[in-house]
């Protein structure tokens, strides 16, 4: 019997790229665009990325993506991932971990692990440890519908009607910001009001579910950490599963404040990059939960290195997906492969234009995903629906109120 014809890898190169800005249309759940890069090889293997929230409008970021692709990435091997991410972390000398160059990198770097995935058949679980789950539990946000006749961010007996509806579709855990707006100018002290307000919406819900599901306190940083210590305060008899980004994400000591001064397990991540953002966060012992969103962390390698600190710290992961579909599903691959994941966010059941932005959607049931077998990523962009919906908006992916909240 004759040896099995090798693969030659090394004559694998990225030879063209594409940006697709897609606007996403009204409710508008998951940001107002998603950024996706196509890269295709000189075998016409196709992989798809997606950068999260870049802080310009999406044509620069546009621009930004085309110097980082002529300059690195055309040419290069896609399984050299791990040289190619710290060619580009190393761009200009800078080494450091900024979300502009790390979001783009990201792309990148998820795009090359569906294009080698593909190359081998397996799905990009597969050759990162291997299934560890068969499969993957969600939450999601509460969402106004279009005929409320009230606000389900203002009115707490509406959004307990919401979460119940949730959890009797499958899901066991929602989501919601009891503090309000987010500010340029935070973080603040909260009123009283703000407080008693927290607090009645967080007892609306949990009366409505019970313990049937849990409950995720979504905050953004609004708070200082006294501030947030005082609102954990009130909202520790109903046992969240975690309180999120109380405090700003750049002060891990201030985070740590707020984890020591309440039982409610702290979630960050969402804004931070690299693993060195996030050892700062596990050496000041500020979480318990590690929220990686891996359009921005640094991709699919950087966010399985974080989720290996963590278990070694017996902190969990909860990959943070406020985008589309090409996030999610790199999301959900490593899920599959942490032992120590947690819990996936995701955009309700990823239906709607979630789903007709890829060939395949995500399989959503009761709650839980259940795992791709496609090689790769697990996801198709159909690029026909990316270009029919260009975003032509000038507002960013998301915008904080410009003035200070009272």
């Amino acid at each position: 019997m004759g040896r099995p014809e090798k693969i030659r890898f090394d004559l694998l190169k990225v030879t063209d790229f594409k940006t697709f800005v897609v606007g996403n249309p009204l409710p508008g759940f998951g940001g107002r665009y998603w950024v996706f890069l196509k890269l295709v090889t000189d075998g016409g293997v196709v992989g798809y990325g997606e950068a999260y929230s870049l802080p310009f409008h999406p044509r620069v970021v546009e621009d930004l993506i085309q110097d980082v692709c002529q300059r690195y990435v055309l040419g290069s091997d896609p399984f050299r991932i791990e040289w190619l991410w710290r060619q580009i972390y190393s761009s200009g000398y800078s080494q450091r971990s900024g979300i502009v160059l790390m979001a783009i990198l990201s792309a990148v770097e998820m795009a090359c692990w569906d294009i080698v995935g593909k190359e081998l058949n397996r799905p990009v679980y597969d050759l990162m440890g291997g299934r560890v789950r068969d499969r993957v539990r969600t939450y999601t946000y509460l969402y106004p519908e279009a005929d409320d006749s009230t606000d389900v961010y203002l009115d707490p007996e509406l959004a307990a009607t919401r979460a119940a509806a949730y959890v009797a579709r499958g899901f066991t855990a929602v989501k919601f910001d009891p503090v309000g707006p987010y500010s340029a100018f935070d973080p603040r002290e909260p009123s009283i009001a703000a407080l008693d307000r927290a607090t009645e919406f967080t007892r609306c819900i949990r009366e409505a579910i019970g313990s049937r599901a849990d409950l995720l306190l979504g905050t953004h940083g609004q708070l200082t950490p006294t501030g947030a210590i005082r609102l954990a305060k009130r909202l520790e008899p109903y046992d969240p599963l975690w309180l999120e980004e109380p405090v700003p994400p750049e002060n891990e000591a201030a985070m740590a404040q707020v984890a020591r001064g309440t039982s409610i397990p702290i979630a960050s991540g969402e804004r931070l990059a690299t693993k060195y953002e996030f050892n700062r966060l596990l050496a000041q012992r500020a979480v318990g939960i590690l929220q990686m969103n891996i359009g921005r962390v640094g991709g699919l390698l950087e966010s399985k290195k974080i989720a290996a600190m963590a278990e070694a710290h017996y902190c969990q992961i909860a990959p943070h997906m406020y985008c589309g579909p090409v996030v999610a599903a790199a999301s959900i691959q490593l899920a599959v492969c942490s032992p120590n994941f947690l819990i996936q966010e995701g955009i309700l059941d990823w239906s709607g234009f979630q789903a007709e932005l890829v060939q395949r959607p995500i399989q959503w049931e009761a709650g839980y995903v259940v795992p791709p077998t496609e090689p790769g990523l697990g996801v198709e962009l159909d690029e026909s629906v990316a270009q029919a919906h260009p975003y032509e908006g000038e507002a960013l992916h998301l915008e904080m109120s410009p003035d200070p909240v009272i």
